[in-house]
């Protein structure tokens, strides 16, 4: 009996770089990842402003200076536009999962349209509501 070769390949699909080429179909997946945990840094600063809202003038004072200042503007705006894009991610997901756009094509195309979809819908919505 022949004695089997083992090759050395990488365990995980997401080593970029010297083994895989990027692709836009796995850099929106892991995108999608991201925004959804870093929704969390949004959320948090949010909850902390109730909770100083709640505790008192003092406390709110403080929150509301954070989150006015340029540093919580960046965190909401960038909080705004994972929503937006994860939300279209997940629409992306559930045409997926109806066992439609699984071709390379259509999936780089419904790729384009989640990051092109959320920046725009960011730009509206900060147009509507903060303008």
């Amino acid at each position: 009996m022949a004695e089997e070769t083992r090759i050395e390949r990488p365990l995980s699909p997401f080593m970029i770089g010297p083994y895989y080429r990027p692709q836009l179909t796995s850099m929106s997946s892991i995108l999608t990842r991201i925004t959804g945990n870093a929704l969390i840094v949004g959320t948090l600063l949010m909850v902390w402003w109730f909770l100083a809202l709640a505790a008192g003038p003092e406390y709110f004072e403080t929150a509301e200076w954070w989150i006015t200042s340029w540093v919580g503007n960046l965190i909401m705006f960038g909080s705004l536009w994972a929503i937006w894009y994860h939300y279209l991610a997940g629409l992306r997901h559930l045409v997926f999962d109806s066992g439609k756009g699984l071709d390379i094509k259509t999936a780089e195309k419904l790729g384009w349209a989640c990051i092109y979809g959320s920046v725009a819908l960011t730009v509206a919505t900060v147009i509507i509501f903060w303008i």
